[in-house]
């Protein structure tokens, strides 16, 4: 399983707009010059978010890109998902559904769903409120004992 630049930009246009809308719009040639990124495609991904209800858009002259909902509101699970479609491990567990003629025999298919839950359930505790703050402690929990935050 690995995140593509497709759910990697889509973050970086999540925090961009966090830290840049204030109470207005953004444009999307604004996000590319600040996160050096190719217009053409953020238009996708912004497209891709708009759908997703994660944005909201205006059309004119003070158009551009919002946040749909608070930072605290916005799951990792959420943007991933909708980025990727899905993070299963393997192909056989993709979109929450077993789909193995060998399942009932399978002795590897065990740690495939745990893994996969487990990274349902660690996406679901973080936030874009907790990227955004650098809760480095919340998002990395006893590999970082060192942490202060």
């Amino acid at each position: 399983m690995m995140v593509s630049s497709k759910g990697r930009y889509a973050l970086i246009v999540l925090i961009d707009l966090a830290q840049n809308q204030g109470d207005g719009y953004v444009s999307l040639a604004d996000i590319a010059e600040r996160e050096n990124l190719s217009m053409k495609y953020l238009e996708s991904i912004v497209s891709i978010l708009n759908k997703g209800k994660m944005l909201q858009s205006l059309r004119g002259k003070n158009g551009g890109y919002r946040l749909a909902r608070e930072t605290k509101e916005i799951l990792m699970s959420e943007l991933l998902s909708l980025t990727e479609g899905s993070l299963a491990p393997v192909e056989c567990i993709k979109n929450n559904d077993i789909n193995c003629d060998k399942a009932a025999s399978c002795m590897t298919l065990p740690l495939w769903v745990g893994l996969d839950r487990a990274i349902e359930q660690y996406l679901s505790k973080v936030t874009l409120e907790d990227i955004m703050k650098g809760d480095r402690k919340k998002m990395l929990g006893d590999w970082c004992s060192e942490c202060s935050n």
